[in-house]
């Protein structure tokens, strides 16, 4: 199954104009260790894999897309800055966040943790929510392009379905 969730610009996050965040639910299915989820990502094109957790603070990146696999426990989180949706994500749960999109721990279980990774070509910066140069970011998130392959399905389904 896939959620899918839009967000507005709130003046603070600008969120993504056109693609919506997914959570991809078990969708690691028994991928779901760090390392077998790393390889998965890798194995899709999506590089730069970090095992973490996820800041505690609203932040996004205006110069990359980001996905999550959660390779243990299970978090709180605030998707889409301060007046986002509140989600519980768990083990074995995918997040694919597209640039711009705000994301904020707000509790997590004391095993949590994910595997992070960026499409190909992607760096990552780091925006915190209320301390950036907002019409830059919105700028930088529009020249992010599609990825080549979602980094579960490869190169169809998945994010092909929803960011067009």
């Amino acid at each position: 199954m896939i959620d899918h969730y839009q967000f507005s610009d709130d003046g603070k996050t600008p969120n993504h104009s056109k693609w919506p965040l997914l959570i991809y639910k078990n969708g690691l299915g028994d991928k779901n260790t760090a390392e077998a989820c790393g390889e998965l990502f890798e194995s899709n094109g999506w590089d730069g894999v970090w095992v973490n957790g996820v800041y505690p603070y609203h932040h996004f990146h205006s110069t990359a897309h980001e996905v999550l696999g959660v390779a243990g426990g299970t978090a709180v989180v605030q998707m889409g800055g301060e007046n986002g949706k509140v989600l519980t994500v768990e083990k074995g749960d995918v997040i694919i966040i597209p640039a711009g999109v705000g994301h904020k721990k707000l509790e997590a279980s004391s095993d949590f943790h994910v595997v992070g990774a960026y499409p190909k070509g992607q760096k990552a910066d780091l925006l915190k929510s209320e301390n950036h140069d907002h019409e830059q970011a919105k700028s930088n998130i529009e020249d992010v392009p599609l990825p080549e392959k979602d980094p579960v399905f490869g190169e169809k389904d998945g994010l092909f379905d929803y960011w067009k």
